[in-house]
């Protein structure tokens, strides 16, 4: 009786063991959480990207004097200036989530403003030379028609700047993010990100 079980078992066994094989192999090894360290990389992870973002928007949106403000701040994200070992990273990652969280869950506090060369670029490759009738259009010295496309003009820069500090094993970095008043040049909001990485 058992050996009958045994043989009518087996199949169904090996039948299970080849459907269990179709499934995405190390699924959780090809797409890890964003927010863990992947073993066998270096240097600033995802993680970090994803860590520095959250705590930063926390930190700005949590301001008394941005909540004590009758008027939305406007403020324009810059760029991250790289001071690591490896300049030809672009670690403007961080600000973009950063902005993307200020968007989430600021909106109606903070108006983002869009990067100076970005909005002329937009404008010059999507609006027409030529708006007859637009309040914004201006003629020049000779009455010709030339355009002028005006917009807010934001408070606030938000820019950031990773140092790194090497050593044989690993290395420090500071990931320091501030936001500058344009109208007195006062440097309304500074924090930083720290974190130590295998090289």
């Amino acid at each position: 009786m058992n050996r009958r079980f045994i043989f009518i078992a087996l199949p169904i066994f090996s039948l299970l063991a080849g459907c269990a094989s179709d499934r995405p192999h190390d699924y959780g090894d090809q797409r890890p959480p964003v927010d863990s360290i992947s073993g066998g990389d270096s240097g600033l992870q995802s993680k970090d990207v994803v860590a520095a973002s959250d705590q930063m928007a926390q930190d700005l949106l949590a301001l008394p004097e941005l909540n004590s403000s009758k008027d939305r701040w406007t403020i324009v994200v810059d760029h991250v200036q790289n001071e690591t070992t490896d300049r030809r990273f672009d670690l403007d990652i961080f600000l973009e989530r950063l902005k993307g969280n200020l968007a989430k869950y600021g909106h109606d506090r903070v108006a983002l403003i869009e990067n100076k060369r970005n909005y002329h670029g937009l404008q010059s490759n999507e609006l027409e030379g030529e708006r007859e009738g637009d309040q914004y259009q201006q003629g020049d010295s000779q009455g010709v028609n030339k355009p002028v496309y005006r917009g807010i003009q934001p408070d606030y820069s938000l820019y950031a700047k990773i140092i790194e500090m090497p050593n044989r094993g690993t290395s420090y970095f500071l990931c320091s993010f501030s936001l500058v008043d344009f109208r007195t040049r006062e440097d309304v909001w500074n924090r930083d990100y720290e974190v130590k990485t295998e090289r």
